[in-house]
């Protein structure tokens, strides 16, 4: 008799464990069909302007606005400058208590940084793994862009990037539109180097998501929780 009213329990914990899975999955089926709606019309936008033959930078931004990333284009030097004085400003009076900021090997973004028309707390140049960290914003160069899906490449042969682009809750990238393609195939050919593609290239869509958690969408537990996207044309 004990033996079957345990039995009895268990299937009722059983059977309870799966009413209230259902039940969280018609919530989760439902927002998934609304970011597949939202994705698909990202899509057919962007198809949209490829087709009419729109600039391919219009095209990047459009993909990458479509996955929740932040794009600005910019003619010259002094506007890229004036662009990333205003992307950390805004984030100082938004999300940021302070602007401690790591940034790539690139002389380039070295040199820019230098330019900025703001106090900032801290500059480090490709901080150790363990002190990366400790920083707010990571800036870096980007050595491609694809536009069909608004991704950069960056390629850690080139540029000393990789901790500075992943793990500060914000990414600053700085892309030359002379390096945004079309496709991905078109961006490895690009980057090949002496028949070969270094090994080491990371490709970045925006912001940080997963799911791993309980199917539930999560914004910066794998990487920055922002990406903004300076393209210099």
């Amino acid at each position: 008799m004990q033996t079957r009213i345990n039995n009895s329990g268990a299937r009722e914990a059983i059977f309870e464990s799966i009413r209230s899975h259902l039940a969280l999955s018609e919530k989760l089926n439902a927002r998934e069909d609304a970011i597949k709606h939202k994705t698909e019309t990202a899509s057919d936008s962007v198809s949209t302007l490829l087709a009419e033959a729109t600039s391919i930078v219009d095209c990047f931004k459009a993909s990458l606005e479509a996955v929740d990333g932040h794009c600005l284009v910019v003619h010259d030097e002094r506007e890229l400058v004036h662009a990333l004085t205003n992307i950390m400003r805004n984030l100082r009076q938004t999300k940021l208590s302070s602007l401690r900021v790591a940034v790539s090997d690139s002389t380039d973004v070295r040199r820019l940084i230098e330019l900025i028309e703001l106090d900032l707390d801290e500059i480090a140049v490709t901080p150790s793994a363990a002190d990366v960290f400790s920083y707010d914003i990571g800036i870096s160069g980007a050595q491609a862009g694809i536009a069909e899906t608004g991704t950069l490449l960056l390629d850690s042969s080139r540029e000393r990037h990789r901790l500075v682009s992943l793990v500060p809750p914000v990414h600053i990238a700085i892309l030359d539109a002379s390096r945004i393609v079309t496709t991905l195939g078109e961006a490895l050919s690009m980057l090949r180097q002496d028949e070969q593609v270094s090994p080491i290239v990371t490709l970045v869509t925006g912001p940080s998501r997963t799911a791993d958690i309980e199917l539930t969408l999560a914004i910066g537990v794998h990487g920055p929780q922002e990406l903004y996207v300076v393209i210099r044309s």
